[in-house]
């Protein structure tokens, strides 16, 4: 920190040859890529105190200085939503996020997001990035997010991230039978044809780094229980690693496939299978230092009624 309106952070030795604009979309993952262009072209961010070009290529070791990083909120109204509160004190908020909630406004999305209804119930998260939103889940995708309260909490925050020192645990259901766990270590970036999607490209432009441990929990005729790990946090990560490897999961409308009910099926589970229309994908643990006490917290919160009942049937479909 050099003032309250801005944030300084190091290019690692990683990045070395990278151009500037992607070395700090990794280190300000919380700000969009084109938003840290413009802001490199109006001088926003610096790098070693000097305005540069998001082309120009990093070394590793340089000082980028992002001045006035409180986004526009005012276009963001504050609305009254029911949030299922996990945890809350001075510096951070623990949130279980259900089924349906987009985390941030965009196109098509401008209100009742779960920022609008941040804004509502904590006013002063009008001064952070993003609200403190830190990091996302999909719009379908249920579980827990942790959110910052305080700039001091979201850099801290956003640092372990970076460290990749969060625990992040994820239940999912997916197509086919694995007979062991395993970790999926493959770069995500934009799928080449379709801009919607993301996809294993490890010569993309913009792939990066993507980490996924996986174990199985349970076993069925057809599917499988797995509990996921992340490592990094790309976007879709668990959906895209899944898919890649032959196990997509259940009712993934972007990355699942044709479902492929086991042969005989009670009528009860292919209906219920038909219906599931959203991916089978829980975050059902997080884990953290906390910002301020620096002690280490961990937060879990059971599975969602469609995911256990999905796997009632499966069990009775074994029986």
């Amino acid at each position: 920190m050099t003032s309250s309106n801005e944030i300084s952070r190091i290019i690692g030795i990683e990045s070395s040859g990278m151009r500037l604009d992607q070395a700090a979309a990794q280190l300000f993952p919380e700000y969009s890529r084109a938003r840290l262009q413009q802001w490199i072209k109006d001088g926003e961010l610096k790098m070693d105190g000097q305005q540069v070009r998001g082309k120009d290529k990093v070394l590793g070791g340089e000082q980028l200085t992002l001045n006035k990083p409180a986004e526009a909120l005012s276009s963001h109204e504050p609305e009254k939503l029911a949030l299922d509160i996990v945890y809350e004190d001075e510096a951070i908020i623990v949130i279980n996020k259900p089924v349906g909630l987009v985390v941030h406004p965009a196109a098509g999305n401008y209100t009742g997001t779960l920022l609008n209804g941040l804004l509502s119930r904590y006013p002063e998260l009008k001064s952070l990035p993003r609200a403190g939103i830190v990091h996302r889940l999909d719009k379908d995708t249920s579980g827990l997010m942790v959110v910052a309260r305080t700039l001091e909490a979201h850099q801290d925050l956003v640092a372990q991230l970076q460290e990749r020192s969060v625990k992040r645990v994820y239940d999912a259901i997916v197509q086919g039978v694995l007979t062991a766990g395993g970790t999926v270590n493959a770069p995500i970036g934009r799928h080449p044809v379709n801009r919607q999607k993301r996809a294993v490209n490890p010569s993309g432009p913009d792939s990066r780094d993507a980490v996924t441990h996986y174990r199985i929990k349970d076993r069925f005729r057809s599917f499988t229980h797995l509990q996921c790990m992340l490592e990094t946090g790309r976007t879709h990560q668990i959906r895209v690693h899944l898919s890649h490897i032959g196990y997509p999961i259940v009712g993934d409308p972007v990355y699942g496939g044709r479902m492929k009910p086991p042969k005989g099926a009670a009528p009860e589970l292919l209906a219920f299978l038909q219906s599931f229309k959203r991916q089978a994908l829980h975050a059902r643990a997080l884990g953290l230092q906390h910002p301020v006490t620096g002690d280490y917290k961990e937060w879990e919160t059971p599975l969602p009624e469609d995911m256990k009942q999905l796997l009632r049937l499966l069990d009775q479909d074994r029986e």
